[in-house]
């Protein structure tokens, strides 16, 4: 019988005589063969929906770490491409949205578009078929609110302009999100019946919310996706990831039935306790900045949060993703002093 993956037995509320490991971006960015490889696909797109490539991608860092956990390779703005809205990315820039359709015509797309994304589950299942048992498989998806940041903004930005449109359309962007709720719990449910084993909501940008605008479009949101999603007997453990939300997160891990929270850079010690006390397995915390610079002040963050949670049900993580100037000695460094277990050397470097 094979053993239960570590990352799943946290997420169940275990506490482990080490945490499970796995980095947030830790598909490709960094590493060269990753950079070789996106260079042979042409696009972005192209290789997130390139199923064999985006499954080498995907098992890439597990080959050279031992982390705990694979994400699949993908993006979170597949979705509005999904619906109809055109997306391209520009070098050096980042996403590109075409103006925002209609709701009408996004909402006719929504059944539509889980099968546009079928790339995604069969690249989920290739990972799976050669992932070994004891390591897990994360599926993932954009949080409704931050998905419709971009749809709204047409490009990464402060976010001001789609906080404006909330507070000036508020049945507007309401419906955006219903949309997107389905859409994303659909999305979700195929990818936890292709071989995720948990599923992960990024809602990257949940900073600067008063309180009741926070519970109506974040928490809302993704409770509606969790519950839609257990309706349809998928049983495989959610992480919530509200980045930026600071005292919020607490109001967050009460309402939203997750059973992991995502804590960004900022979270204190006491903020991770509380959580884990409450029921909740935490994951988090490391500066991606932090990683990137290395040094003794790397050492010292990674020893004081290990000392400060590992207590409780925990998961050793980033407060946001690998940068890709990340020199590759310092993950392994990190991932080494968790497990105890060396990196494997790669000639590609």
């Amino acid at each position: 019988m094979s053993e239960t993956p570590r990352l799943l037995r946290a997420l169940s509320g275990e506490t482990l005589d080490r945490p499970p490991i796995w980095f947030m971006r830790q598909a490709g960015r960094c590493l060269p063969e990753y950079r070789e490889l996106r260079a042979r696909a042409g696009d972005f797109i192209s290789l997130a929906m390139n199923p064999e490539m985006a499954a080498e991608v995907t098992l890439q860092p597990m080959r050279r770490f031992p982390f705990d956990a694979a994400i699949v390779f993908a993006d979170i703005l597949l979705i509005p491409r999904a619906l109809g809205q055109d997306l391209w990315f520009e070098a050096g820039e980042g996403p590109r949205l075409g103006p925002l359709p209609t709701i009408p015509a996004l909402a006719d797309q929504v059944e539509a578009s889980t099968e546009r994304l079928s790339a995604v589950g069969e690249t989920l299942a290739r990972v799976r078929a050669e992932l070994e048992p004891e390591r897990a498989l994360i599926g993932f998806a954009g949080g409704p609110w931050t998905v419709a940041t971009y749809m709204i903004e047409g490009r990464s930005s402060d976010r001001s302009a789609a906080r404006t449109f909330a507070y000036e359309n508020p049945e507007k962007l309401d419906a955006l999100l219903e949309v997107l709720v389905d859409s994303t719990a659909r999305y979700l449910i195929m990818q936890a019946n292709s071989g995720a084993q948990a599923l992960k909501i990024f809602e990257s940008w949940a900073e600067g919310l008063a309180e009741d605008v926070f519970e109506r479009i974040v928490v809302r949101p993704h409770r509606a996706i969790v519950e839609q999603v257990r309706a349809a007997g998928v049983t495989a453990p959610f992480i919530g990831f509200p980045r930026g939300a600071g005292a919020l997160v607490e109001t967050y891990a009460r309402a939203v039935p997750v059973e992991g929270v995502a804590l960004d850079t900022q979270a204190s010690a006491e903020l991770g306790r509380r959580l884990q006390a409450g029921g909740k397995t935490i994951q988090g915390a490391l500066d991606n900045l932090l990683l990137r610079a290395g040094g003794p002040a790397l050492d010292a963050r990674v020893e004081g949060l290990l000392a400060q949670w590992s207590d409780g049900p925990y998961i050793f993580n980033l407060g946001h993703g690998v940068m890709p100037d990340t020199p590759v000695e310092h993950i392994a460094r990190v991932v080494a002093r968790v497990t105890g277990k060396p990196a494997k050397a790669m000639a590609a470097e």
